[in-house]
């Protein structure tokens, strides 16, 4: 990250000439306009010679109206900065609910601190450890299950609960439909059952000619058509520039592959009979993806009217007494639940905090300093507990500095067995004597297929061509490799072009804000956010390596395997790789 702004960070006053000071630790809340006149009334009775606030560097000078932190281009190559940031949005999300609600400015407690130590000539102290160091291992504690529903929380500030389950359901019966109807169904013997029975060849060219032409007509759209800006004023407003370059690009596709079919013409692959396999192919996906559509609706729309009725009344905010926020047992119990949420996400959040805080107060007290610290309320009993027994502090190197997080990870585990498949893959083929001209192809066919779809997904997304190709370019390794991953060259090149910045969150706050907009017109205004057009460039091209690598066995391998002789062919080439490896094995034992 770079600095944020050019406010001077203080610095506090010289050493009193006692031997030990004394710490008056003051618990708030961030959003409560009772606490800003407790710090005030503190701090002029106290008149200490510090007043130490429950701020970082880099908060506390985006707080005197410094220029937020940029995200540095090479910080993405370190893995997760872009999620963090998810995590980093969700907390001030909650926060800028509960400050609009008092209406109030988040963080006006400590701005209260620093104007009163500012008043009284005390000295201003940051007692809090960076944020990005924080949030970070806030992150790498949380499970695969708790950040999914981090993200869901906040996907709950856009919209309610059935709008979301009925969205996700469509959008996943589609895609679940459509991958069943292409390569599950034949195996099963449903095939010609979702075709219809349709078997004539000219309707089965004619539909798959349709069938190509949208699939390529979008991609064209996507890729190479440009923006139409004046779009909604010649469809009235219902189309804007993108939706208008995508369907230009499926008329252009649909119109190109029904005239070769008319007159006959064939162009490289695009023959008769390539328009006759993709026709069958083109009628399952269109039922299967009906098919899918359908139960998808109606598992996710009964999903979310049974969270919409879990949930809480989103009107029970407007009951909280904003006092309680700063009452010890009130703190105490959402503390514990924010414990059974995620214990190690609370450690990083709360209770390292603590004892760091801690750690910085003790410090002060030992060099003679009498200070008033103002903090969140929730750490208030964690810090006077160790500054009762500072021998019970942790020590500082262990509360700082990145966490690589759970050793044990789902995730990681799968991307180490893909990536073994795919050694074991070229290895046992090559064992077998297979011709390098079909491991050429196979690998050839990797780079490509994971490319498209990164880049696809990319551009999709809003990024640039430099970096969608970027992201593309490097699909095939990364999809093999766990510990990279294309969204973040995608990302980092992206950077290179569109400085983002903190200050993005409060400009997505604002929009989720709105609760009056469509859901549709809040994703369009979010997504020129930058911070959040970064976050889906990154998300979505990562996405696109993982449904190439998912498909590839079921899509490329058999379209390739007829140079070996098909597919079973293309298994006992493996099983004889295997043989042949194991046999290799025994000569050297023995």
């Amino acid at each position: 990250m770079s600095d944020a702004g050019d406010a001077s960070v203080p610095d506090p006053p010289d050493p009193p000439e006692r031997e030990r000071g004394d710490v008056t630790v003051l618990g708030t809340a961030h959003v409560s306009e009772a606490s800003v006149e407790e710090v005030h009334e503190t701090v002029d009775a106290e008149r200490p010679d510090v007043v130490a606030v429950e701020l970082d560097e880099s908060r506390f000078r985006q707080m005197q109206g410094g220029t937020p932190e940029d995200i540095e281009a090479r910080d993405l190559l370190s893995g997760n900065t872009v999620f963090q940031f998810l995590a980093y949005w969700m907390l001030s999300y909650v926060q800028s609910r509960l400050g609009e609600r008092f209406d109030i400015e988040p963080g006006a407690d400590m701005q209260a601190a620093i104007d009163a130590a500012e008043r009284n000539g005390s000295g201003v102290a940051l007692v809090d450890r960076d944020i990005q160091v924080t949030i970070q291992r806030f992150w790498a504690r949380l499970s695969v299950s708790e950040k999914l529903r981090m993200v869901g929380g906040l996907a709950l500030g856009i919209t309610d609960p059935r709008t979301i389950g009925f969205s996700l359901g469509a959008g996943l019966g589609v895609f679940v439909g459509l991958i069943f109807a292409a390569f599950v169904a034949p195996l099963l013997g449903l095939g010609e059952t979702l075709a219809l029975g349709v078997t004539d060849s000219a309707t089965l060219q004619y539909v798959g000619a349709g069938g190509i032409g949208v699939v390529g007509g979008l991609l064209l759209g996507l890729l190479f058509l440009p923006s139409l800006e004046n779009a909604p004023e010649y469809t009235g407003g219902l189309l804007d520039g993108f939706s208008m370059r995508l369907f230009a690009g499926a008329g252009i596709g649909v119109v190109g592959s029904l005239a070769l079919v008319v007159t006959g013409t064939g162009i490289g692959p695009l023959e008769a009979t390539t328009f006759e396999s993709a026709g069958t192919l083109t009628i399952r996906g269109s039922v299967g993806a009906l098919a899918g559509l359908g139960l998808g609706v109606l598992v996710g729309g009964m999903i979310g009217i049974a969270l919409d009725a879990l949930a809480d009344d989103p009107e029970e905010l407007d009951e909280i007494d904003i006092e309680q926020l700063t009452d010890g047992d009130v703190v105490s119990a959402m503390m514990e639940e924010f414990r059974r949420f995620s214990p190690q996400g609370a450690n990083a959040l709360i209770d390292e905090r603590d004892a760091y805080i801690a750690h910085k107060l003790h410090a002060l007290r030992e060099q003679g300093y009498d200070v008033v610290a103002v903090v969140g309320a929730g750490h208030k009993a964690g810090i006077e507990r160790h500054l009762e027994a500072p021998d019970s502090l942790p020590p500082m190197e262990s509360i700082t500095g990145t966490d690589s997080g759970r050793r044990f990870s789902v995730l990681k585990v799968l991307s180490y067995l893909v990536m073994i498949g795919f050694v074991g893959f070229f290895f046992l083929l090559l064992m077998a004597g297979v011709q390098n001209t079909f491991l050429l192809q196979v690998f050839l066919a990797w780079v490509l297929f994971n490319g498209v779809f990164a880049f696809t997904l990319a551009r999709l997304a809003g990024a640039r061509w430099t970096s969608a190709g970027v992201g593309g370019a490097v699909a095939w390794l990364t999809s093999i490799n766990p510990l990279l991953a294309p969204g973040w060259f995608a990302g980092y090149v992206e950077l290179r072009h569109r400085p983002v910045n903190v200050g993005d969150i409060q400009l997505l706050n604002d929009i989720i804000g709105d609760t009056e907009k469509p859901i549709g017109e809040l994703f369009e205004e979010m997504l020129d956010v930058p911070l959040f057009r970064l976050i889906m460039i990154v998300a979505l091209t990562n996405v696109g390596s993982m449904i190439a690598t998912v498909l590839f066995p079921f899509v490329v391998l058999p379209w390739l395997a007829p140079d070996i002789g098909g597919v079973d062919a293309l298994m006992a080439e493996l099983l004889a790789g295997a043989e042949n490896t194991l046999e290799g094995i025994r000569e050297v034992i023995s």
